[in-house]
């Protein structure tokens, strides 16, 4: 059973809990562009691993072997750490709150222009 009674705390729960997407684009474009980030940012960073130990190739030393081995964990994880991370969802109430402001001042203009 809900700890929530009355209708004024359902609905402010409801306008914090509940999220809205305003990165820009199309929210349903989201389901698809999200995965494909998120696999594209795993490629370059395979890539950058392997890029230094395609460069050494046939017999190397142990020294190369060792400084190859430091050279692809260091790519790897400098394009870790600029990859792809998703960006969280606003509030409900925040978003709300932004358009009513931006239809007050949308309002205005208008009536001040005619």
């Amino acid at each position: 059973m809900s700890t929530i009674k009355s209708p004024k705390e359902k609905k402010e729960l409801s306008l914090h809990r509940d999220r809205r997407n305003t990165y820009g684009d199309n929210a349903k474009s989201s389901r698809k562009n999200i995965p494909k980030s998120k696999r594209l940012s795993h490629q370059s960073e395979r890539q950058a691993a392997n890029r230094p130990l395609m460069a050494a190739k046939g017999h190397v030393t142990e020294e190369v072997a060792d400084q190859v081995e430091l050279d692809s964990r260091n790519g790897a994880v400098a394009k870790h750490r600029v990859g792809f991370k998703k960006s969280p969802d606003q509030p409900l109430g925040l978003v709300l709150e932004r358009k009513a402001k931006t239809s007050k001042v949308l309002r205005k203009s208008l009536r001040s222009s005619t």
